[in-house]
């Protein structure tokens, strides 16, 4: 069974950084990409980091330069590093696991607020 568990999550202040993590089990976690997705309020969920396998990376261009995606292979936990976090990034942010043809893995989220 294969589980995702996110954490790191709060509240901050406008400028402020956050680090969330992401703790898979169930799937061999080193062949797999990993990515990281949010969804605010009223909003379509979006994506915001993937790592690749090999350790890829790609963002949109509203986190570029702001968040960072990495992976620890050898503790199966994918992170995402939230810098000048702005009020707009307020949301519920998810880590999952893309499997071709299918929904993926999601995790259960984890609130992110940032307040200006």
């Amino acid at each position: 069974q294969v589980q995702l568990v996110e954490s790191g999550g709060g509240s901050v202040q406008a400028g402020g950084s956050l680090r969330l993590s992401c703790a898979a089990s169930g799937i061999i976690f080193s062949i797999n990409a990993m990515n990281w997705y949010r969804q605010a309020p009223g909003k379509q969920r979006e994506l915001v980091a993937g790592v690749t396998a090999s350790g890829g990376t790609n963002y949109p261009n509203s986190a570029k330069g702001r968040f960072t995606i990495s992976r620890d292979n050898a503790k199966n936990t994918v992170y995402l590093q939230m810098n000048s976090l702005k009020p707009e990034d307020t949301a519920v942010y998810y880590c999952s696991v893309p499997v071709l043809g299918t929904a993926g893995y999601w995790g259960q989220g984890t609130q992110v607020t940032v307040s200006s």
